[in-house]
């Protein structure tokens, strides 16, 4: 323990505290509107859609997360316009942005000139390794995702709870669902930070599960996501310093194990109160 409240004294950790805060925010944010969708898989096929950016920009020399990026966003775009226009089943379409995105990645490290870029940290996440550069966008897509959500919040929850509804009450459907993946799209990336792109479809669902566990009002849920989220993260972080574990997968375990907890707990009150 002395060793970890020596460590906080570093830029290093004081990125990775801060970067969980940030990160814990927006998967409250889109976290829960992806879940209550039911577009989880969808965030798969963004998330590994985003593996063929990694590749491009490592082969073009540029920032490996303005590929994922771009890559991620215009997959969102496309994998959402597909489905709402009900032009091919859904999981179809996610399946091959979800291969084709991974087969392009690794194509265009292959072809890279020089040694082969080291890509454990975005496939498994290291949230050790966030630069300062990288936090001064974290919060600004964290303040942009808030506010969005504030504006749009009504329809927001129009749309992820019953889009026919929504559409039938004149709200642009297609717009605000384009408009959530984008969002989605953007926190997926930030997230591959902390725990890659294999892992972080459990950070984006395990907190706003809990939150659906302890809460029914929506608002409520974002809360307890976020707490949860935020904890998930800054234990993995803790966990992964001192007993000398990556990162990534420590969070993803540590979050799992939050969610049976909650979730056993819930069913023990409840059999104790009937």
């Amino acid at each position: 323990m002395t060793d970890l409240l020596s460590a906080l004294q570093y830029d290093f950790m004081q990125n990775a505290l801060m970067g969980s805060l940030l990160l814990s925010l927006m998967c409250a944010i889109t976290g829960t509107f992806i879940v209550i969708k039911r577009l989880v898989f969808l965030s798969g096929g963004i998330s590994h859609g985003a593996f063929a950016g990694l590749g491009a920009a490592y082969y073009l020399g540029i920032n490996p997360l303005l590929g994922a990026m771009f890559f991620a966003v215009a997959s969102a775009v496309a994998i959402s316009r597909v489905i709402l226009r009900q032009s091919q089943p859904a999981d179809a379409t996610i399946g091959i942005f979800w291969a084709t995105g991974m087969a392009t990645g690794v194509l265009f490290v292959f072809i890279t000139p020089g040694y082969a870029p080291d890509l454990m940290p975005y496939l498994f996440g290291d949230i050790l390794t966030i630069s300062h550069q990288q936090l001064i966008w974290m919060v600004i897509f964290s303040v942009l995702s808030l506010l969005l959500t504030v504006l749009l919040f009504r329809q927001l929850v129009a749309v992820s709870f019953d889009d026919e509804f929504a559409r039938l009450r004149g709200l642009p459907v297609i717009t605000i669902m384009i408009l959530l993946m984008v969002m989605n799209s953007v926190a997926i990336v930030m997230m591959i930070q902390a725990v890659g792109i294999i892992l972080v479809m459990a950070l984006l669902t395990i907190p706003p599960l809990i939150g659906l566990t302890l809460a029914a009002d929506i608002r409520r849920v974002m809360f307890f996501a976020f707490v949860s989220a935020l904890f998930i993260t800054v234990g993995g972080l803790i966990l992964s310093f001192l007993l000398d574990l990556p990162s990534g997968p420590a969070i993803v375990l540590l979050g799992a194990s939050l969610l049976m907890t909650v979730k056993l707990s819930k069913r023990l009150l409840s059999r104790a109160s009937a």
